[in-house]
């Protein structure tokens, strides 16, 4: 099921992802990131905290099929900001409806119908691991690899980076994308779900919301 894989983690799969920054563009505003040495700090930290959190919440829809609406309600509760929670739902309905273009499954279908105004991203992406024949750590994986190349890329986006230079910095990240991967899929399988939180996050997410004039989503 490689090429399933390649695809769900492909930025060109319209699951809206390209419109969001994952709080690059409030970090960039703020001045904390702004060359390519700033941007690999905020997205180890990005990694280590949201990208651990959503890889387990995906890996464990992968893993519970059947209990899908805990993990989403695991995913409410670790998701503490407003302008997240909803950023998060509107992810989540727009892979939604990519997943089940693409990967028709019941598991999809009842998930539509449960949550007709979307349940949160890494649980949808979880549930679409499982109905393309994946694993939990194909799940886990696609989660911690999105945490950081959504922002990385808005980050050339927004300041000008060097896109060599990027993706060079997303290839130092191998490693720990590797540890953070195997750390989710243990956590789901333990039912131990991290809660590893990012405050600043959370604030930027708020401010970022009530910008009038803005170039990304979240």
């Amino acid at each position: 099921m490689v090429a399933a894989l390649l695809l769900l983690a492909d930025g060109r799969f319209p699951a809206g992802g390209h419109a969001h920054s994952g709080g690059a563009e409030a970090a960039v505003r703020s001045g904390r990131v702004h060359d390519h040495v700033s941007m690999a700090a905020f997205l180890t930290g990005r990694l280590h905290t949201t990208g651990l959190t959503t890889a387990a919440l995906a890996a464990a829809a992968a893993l519970h099929p059947e209990a899908l609406d805990a993990v989403d309600e695991a995913a409410e509760a670790r998701t503490p900001s407003p302008a997240q929670r909803a950023a998060s739902r509107r992810l989540g309905r727009q892979l939604l409806r990519a997943a089940r273009a693409t990967w028709p499954h019941p598991l999809l279908d009842g998930l539509k119908t449960r949550h007709p105004g979307g349940a949160h991203q890494p649980v949808v992406l979880g549930a679409t691991a499982h109905a393309a024949g994946l694993t939990p750590a194909d799940a886990a994986a696609v989660a911690a690899y999105e945490s950081v190349n959504g922002p990385a890329t808005a980050c050339v986006r927004l300041l000008g980076l060097d896109p060599y230079q990027v993706t060079a910095q997303l290839a130092r990240l191998a490693p720990a994308l590797d540890a953070v991967t195997a750390r989710a899929v243990e956590a789901a399988r333990s039912g131990d779900l991290p809660a590893a939180s990012a405050p600043l996050l959370d604030v930027y997410a708020e401010q970022h919301s009530s910008w009038k004039v803005r170039l990304f989503a979240s």
